[in-house]
């Protein structure tokens, strides 16, 4: 099926999009529209308001931003497009795909995100951008504090991750930011579930809107391998440095449910000698996107994170995520596992289910509407580390105690606990070179599937 829209639509040219544009699309590498993008930006040229229904890492950012900055070459103006998010991140990797697509046609954009210095922003929207990309709160802060600046002249809404903008922790904030501007306007809804809270924005929002559906109601891509491994709760460390290890090559997403668990897992998989990094709410702004870099840049190959995120960051280079605690809402693990296997990549999702949460994990099966292979893990191999773990994790909280909150209170950075580690990382390399060499030849195997 994927194969007829692209022998249908070829080229960008052919959706309707410009010559500059298309160039734009060609230097980022992106050759053939996605399924989302073949759907919506026709559509979107015509003027139609839209509600885009995709999986994540389908190219939804491009389904909106192509067609906005079309119309902005045809009638420029400042503050012609305004896009919200729930996750400072998402933010700010939407905007940097806003100015890479319109560099050629001296795109400005804005984002007001929290956790950064509120003059500086107020600053970028005096020098009058044409996109502003943000979270709901610092949007309405500054339509309410800042001097001179408003919307009453935006021509486009987007809602990215809509589903997640439609929490009761953004309902105000988005019930103020739709009374300040202009009901004349063009709204893009996008979201990779669609659910009763999206529903009633539609109406509240949107005229006449386009669905469209890339994506069945719930789905994950075909190139992604979705596996299970049922586990006793008190092994759950072990097994998850042994798929780590036997991945060695790989990068990692790993999903916790609580910010203080990415920190001890991030403290025990390096006392390891696993390169490993938190990043979680508790965060400041700052550190959060420092960890994120230092993932993409390849310094740390394993993110340990929560859903903040999980939603619409495009890391290209995931191989694997790991859902170290199974999420209540069965819908996150759609958002989660969307890290790997992204735009036609494949990759693997490995979900540790242990006794206490084996419900949630049949009610992700029975939401995918499919059932999932086992990983197959040998227990007596697993446990061979088992006294290794035991020992980084009596170290790692040993340390969480000295420090006390202040590591929390300064934003969670772990990232002076690198030397202390260097000795763990020797003595564990040594052990696991000698004791664990089957393992490596494993792990070339997994590599290569």
């Amino acid at each position: 099926m994927e194969q007829d829209y692209e022998d249908e639509v070829k080229t960008f040219q052919s959706l309707g999009i410009c010559e500059q544009l298309v160039e734009a699309c060609e230097s980022l590498g992106w050759k053939n529209p996605s399924k989302i993008q073949v759907e919506a930006i026709p559509h979107a040229l015509e003027g139609k308001d839209l509600i885009g229904l995709a999986q994540t890492g389908s190219g939804k950012t491009g389904a909106f931003a192509l067609p906005i900055l079309q119309a902005l070459l045809d009638a420029p103006q400042a503050f012609f497009a305004c896009v919200l998010s729930p996750t400072r991140e998402l933010a700010i990797q939407i905007a940097e795909q806003f100015e890479a697509l319109g560099s050629g046609i001296g795109i400005k954009c804005a984002v007001l995100v929290g956790g950064v210095d509120m003059v500086q922003q107020a600053i970028n929207l005096a020098k009058r951008p044409h996109i502003i990309v943000g979270t709901p709160g610092r949007l309405v802060d500054h339509l309410t504090n800042t001097k001179g600046f408003s919307l009453r002249t935006l021509k486009y809404l987007v809602f990215d991750e809509a589903d997640r903008l439609l929490n009761e922790d953004f309902q105000k904030s988005i019930d103020e930011i739709l009374n300040e501007i202009p009901r004349e306007r063009k709204t893009y809804l996008f979201s990779a579930t669609m659910t009763k809270k999206v529903r009633k924005l539609q109406r509240a929002s949107l005229r006449n809107p386009v669905k469209i559906e890339a994506a069945t109601k719930y789905s994950t891509v075909d190139t992604l391998k979705q596996q299970y491994c049922f586990i006793p709760a008190k092994y759950k460390e072990c097994y998850l440095v042994y798929i780590l290890t036997e991945m060695s090559g790989s990068t990692s997403m790993v999903f916790t449910r609580t910010c203080d668990a990415t920190r001890l897992l991030a403290l025990i998989l390096r006392n390891l000698g696993l390169r490993a990094i938190p990043i979680s709410g508790q965060m400041t702004q700052a550190k959060r996107l420092g960890a994120l870099n230092k993932f993409k840049a390849g310094e740390c190959n394993v993110l340990i994170c929560t859903d903040v995120a999980s939603r619409g960051l495009d890391i290209p280079s995931v191989d694997m995520v790991i859902n170290y605690d199974i999420p209540s809402n069965s819908k996150d693990y759609i958002h989660r596992v969307g890290r790997t296997a992204r735009a036609g990549r494949s990759g693997v999702a490995i979900s540790l289910v242990n006794q206490y949460e084996l419900e949630w994990y049949m009610q992700i099966e029975k939401l995918i509407g499919k059932k999932l292979p086992q990983f197959s893990a040998q227990e007596e191999e697993v446990l061979m580390l088992l006294e290794r773990v035991a020992e980084a994790k009596r170290i790692s909280i040993m340390k969480i105690k000295e420090t006390g909150g202040k590591k929390r209170r300064r934003g969670g950075d772990d990232n002076d606990d690198d030397d202390d580690n260097n000795n763990g990382v020797e003595k564990y390399m040594r052990l696991k070179t000698g004791k664990m060499l089957k393992n490596g030849k494993t792990s070339k195997k997994m590599k290569r599937k």
